[in-house]
């Protein structure tokens, strides 16, 4: 993908959308009219340089709310169990713009993407932020074209192996929380979370570092503070979890050793193996 956007760099009106009509028709069984899925990929930046041409700005707006709709039915229909709390959390889990980046990216939106000269030489093609408020705009276009539900096949499609995934988390999906109770189980104290923000306060961009025991073991970045932080846990206990795999499977290597010497050996002889305890703190 990456080398099909760095082609296509620069050509402005040139960008062919045939590829992306078909890749959405083959979904929700209707060829959506070209001009309208210009609109839809048309950033601001494009807008103001080309004599204020329509930007996706008030689709994104629309297709944020078919999206939580069709999010939030669906959780709501497929989990009777689950509390309003954990609802919110799974909800939470796809509608972000990590995930709705990634969503962007199985369809090469960054391609199609009509991008300010600006934006362009600075890899917006590829920026989450683009990408997440494009993906919800192209949900704004097919509601509007085809109504509720055709919008609805578009985002179960899109967003449905994400649910499983996040379902799958159950208690994960609170990754502050998880990071928390990880890293005190280890004895490494309280995790913290330093955040920074850029952008104009409108379109403000925050990343958090999540800091285990003085050692910086992940960063996220968001839309909002609290998405920031909960990706930058994410990334730091899953970092734990891999540390904590590995000492226990060093720790199991030299007892399975000495255990087949002893066998190869008639059983004969001693051996024995220290018992003391691993250090599975950061490193310092």
């Amino acid at each position: 993908m990456g080398s099909r956007s760095a082609a296509r760099a620069g050509q402005g009106d040139s960008r062919p959308l045939a590829d992306l009509a078909s890749e959405i028709e083959d979904i929700i069984g209707v060829r959506l009219d070209e001009a309208l899925l210009r609109h839809a990929l048309t950033h601001r930046s494009y807008a103001y340089e080309n004599g204020g041409v329509p930007n996706n700005e008030r689709l994104e707006f629309l297709g944020d709310s078919v999206l939580g709709l069709v999010v939030t039915e669906s959780l709501y229909a497929d989990h009777p169990e689950m509390a309003e709390g954990q609802l919110a959390k799974l909800r939470a889990a796809v509608v972000n713009m990590r995930a709705l980046a990634e969503v962007a990216r199985t369809l090469d939106v960054g391609d199609h993407l009509l991008l300010g000269r600006g934006e362009e030489t600075t890899g917006g093609r590829d920026k989450a932020s683009i990408l997440a408020d494009t993906m919800e705009a192209l949900i704004g276009t097919v509601y509007l074209a085809e109504g509720l539900g055709c919008a609805r096949v578009f985002v179960h499609h899109l967003i449905d192996p994400l649910l499983a995934s996040s379902t799958r988390l159950g208690a994960g999906l609170d990754w502050k929380t998880s990071l928390q109770e990880l890293a005190a189980s280890g004895g490494h104290g309280m995790p913290e979370y330093r955040v920074t923000e850029e952008g104009p306060d409108h379109e403000k961009t925050f990343t958090a570092h999540a800091v285990v025991a003085e050692e910086e073991l992940g960063t996220g970045v968001g839309r909002s503070k609290k998405e920031a932080e909960q990706q930058a846990a994410h990334t730091a206990w899953t970092e734990l979890t891999r540390r904590a795999e590995a000492v226990l499977e060093t720790a199991a290597t030299p007892a399975a050793d000495v255990s087949g010497d002893a066998v190869g050996a008639g059983g004969g002889g001693s051996s024995s193996v220290g018992s003391g305890p691993v250090d599975t703190s950061p490193a310092a």
